[in-house]
C-alpha cells in the first residue's frame, strides 16, 4: 500500500478514535476520577494537547497520557457493561429512517413537524 494512504487511514482511525472517546466521556465521564475527569474534560471540550494540559496541571506529558489512555480504558468498560452509547448510536438511525418515512409519506407538514419534534426528543 502507497504510504500516503496508510497516513490517511491512521489518521481517520485517529479522528475516529478520539470522537469515540469524546462520545464515551458525555455518557460516563462523571463516573471517572476527579483527576481522570479533569484531563478528559481539558483535552476532549478545551482540545488541549498533551503537553498544554501537562503545563496547566504541572505533571508531565507521559503523566497526562497515562492517565487519558486509563480514563478512556475505564469509558470503554462502561460501555460494553452498559451500552448506552451503542444504544444512542441505534436510536439515531431509527430516527433518521423514520424520518425518511415521514417525508415520502407527503403528509401536511405541521404534521411532519410535529412527528420529527417527538422523533428527536425520545432520541436525545
Amino acid at each position: 500500500m502507497p504510504l500516503i494512504f496508510l497516513r490517511r487511514r491512521a489518521m481517520k482511525d485517529d479522528i475516529e478514535r478520539v470522537e469515540y472517546a469524546s462520545m464515551l466521556y458525555d455518557f460516563y465521564g462523571s463516573l471517572l476520577s476527579e483527576s481522570q475527569n479533569e484531563i478528559m474534560a481539558l483535552y476532549h471540550e478545551d482540545n488541549l494537547s498533551l503537553s498544554e494540559i501537562a503545563e496547566e496541571l504541572g505533571q508531565t506529558r507521559q503523566a497526562v497520557h497515562y492517565t487519558l489512555r486509563k480514563a478512556e480504558k475505564a469509558l470503554k468498560s462502561y460501555e460494553e457493561k452498559l451500552g448506552l452509547v451503542a444504544s444512542y448510536k441505534e436510536n439515531r438511525k431509527r430516527a433518521q429512517k423514520a424520518y425518511k418515512i415521514i417525508e415520502s409519506a407527503g403528509m401536511a407538514e405541521s404534521y411532519a413537524d410535529g412527528l420529527k419534534q417527538i422523533i428527536e426528543q425520545i432520541t436525545e
